[in-house]
């Protein structure tokens, strides 16, 4: 892929969709750090702990496919703020049980399923509605930014802030996070683009979910990065689930140095993002993705081999960054191979299986912990995401032409 052109500015409505999506993702961050922590005060069951991140996730496997149909019928920016509202109202609930020490495993639960489910809307109609905001050649651009800002709000700047706040008062990261929430919608709703889907006659939701579905499967090289990834993302989970008590009981760390912990992943991840389009120029589009799958799960598993707060920290910052760059990559690839009017049903069934393998690898993990110890479950995620590294970066390679086309064509009018 050549060097590009002079550098277009991205204009208003992409600077708005930037600041409502940090403001979203920094709400994001917030919970990963306050949910996990709040499960940690009511049980040190690692199944227990882990099973609040798999409920957070598993509306990816059971609503994404209706929620893809959902964001090609409506107005993305609505479906952006709707979602947002529903979990700033989740959020302010649970922060209201917490006050009134009535917060018990179940809500815990139920509230992780509730901001999950209205997370399947706000994702597929966010990554849906870039292309409309952003011409095709700046794409991976615009992806990297809100990458980059959704790393810094979920990883580096919201998940020690809300560790530090879940320190000085159980409630207050679930009020930050609430309140967060609701600016997004409000910002949200004032970006200038072409937000609703073109429609030339009347579908129903099963007809259009069934032409999301078709469409994916027979595209070849989108099927086989899905299936890979899905495998990938489940592998990764692994881990994701027990890291709250990697950070507590295998490396000795406090709720801070968790905050911490997580805060190395978060600069990991915008170092990623933000170098995403240069490694790509240097390496080449494939081989950037491919080395990217391998980085990731090789820091996995130094972590787990060598269980020291100094190899945690940088283990989780270079996973994240190889992570990170990845998907930046891959989210482009599919915004320039899926047509606009598909992308939010294509994106749906894709996340289905991406997504739906996590609640299954965190459950995995928690299970793992319990039976083998926590550093054993960073070793078995290292290795097996190694094995599915180098069968994705196979499969990238032997489709490059294919990747490079879609790059070259000119986006519709």
């Amino acid at each position: 892929m050549g060097r590009p052109g002079p550098r277009q500015p991205l204009g208003p409505a992409f600077r708005r969709l930037f600041v409502s999506s940090g403001t979203s993702n920094l709400s994001d961050g917030v919970l990963q750090a306050a949910l996990p922590l709040l499960a940690a005060t009511l049980t040190r069951d690692p199944m227990a702990v882990a099973a609040v991140a798999a409920l957070a996730v598993l509306p990816w496997l059971l609503l994404s496919l209706p929620a893809g149909a959902l964001v090609d019928r409506v107005d993305r920016r609505r479906a952006m703020a709707g979602a947002n509202l529903v979990r700033a109202v989740g959020a302010g609930l649970l922060a209201t049980a917490v006050v009134l020490d009535v917060a018990t495993l179940p809500l815990l639960y139920a509230t992780a399923l509730a901001l999950g489910t209205a997370e399947t809307v706000y994702d597929n109609a966010a990554r849906a509605l870039l292309p409309a905001v952003v011409a095709r050649d700046q794409l991976e651009r615009g992806n990297s930014l809100l990458t980059t800002v959704e790393s810094v709000g979920n990883i580096f700047l919201g998940a020690p802030v809300g560790a530090l706040l879940f320190g000085l008062a159980v409630s207050a990261p679930l009020w930050l996070n609430s309140g967060a929430y609701l600016l997004a919608a409000v910002l949200v709703v004032g970006v200038t683009a072409r937000a609703l889907p073109r429609r030339t006659v009347p579908t129903t939701v099963r007809t259009d979910v069934a032409e999301g579905l078709r469409w994916l499967l027979r595209h070849r090289l989108l099927r086989s990065l899905m299936l890979c990834c899905g495998v990938q993302a489940a592998v990764h989970a692994l881990v994701q689930g027990v890291m709250v008590l990697y950070a507590l009981e295998t490396l000795g760390l406090d709720e801070r140095g968790f905050g911490v912990l997580l805060a190395a992943g978060g600069v990991g991840a915008v170092v990623g993002a933000l170098a995403s389009p240069y490694v790509t120029r240097v390496l080449g589009r494939t081989h950037a993705m491919g080395l990217s799958g391998v980085v990731s799960a090789a820091a996995l598993l130094a972590m787990g081999l060598l269980p020291h707060p100094a190899v945690g920290l940088v283990g989780s910052a270079l996973s994240a960054a190889a992570v990170s760059t990845f998907n930046v990559q891959v989210m482009s690839v599919r915004q320039v191979l899926v047509p606009e009017e598909l992308f939010g049903r294509v994106q749906g069934a894709y996340r289905t299986v991406i997504w739906g393998g996590i609640p299954l690898g965190t459950l995995a993990g928690g299970l793992l912990a319990r039976s083998s110890g926590i550093p054993a479950v960073f070793v078995t995620a290292g290795v097996a995401g190694l094995a599915i590294g180098l069968v994705l970066w196979r499969v990238l390679d032997g489709h490059r032409e294919v990747v490079t086309a879609g790059f070259r064509e000119v986006a519709p009018a």
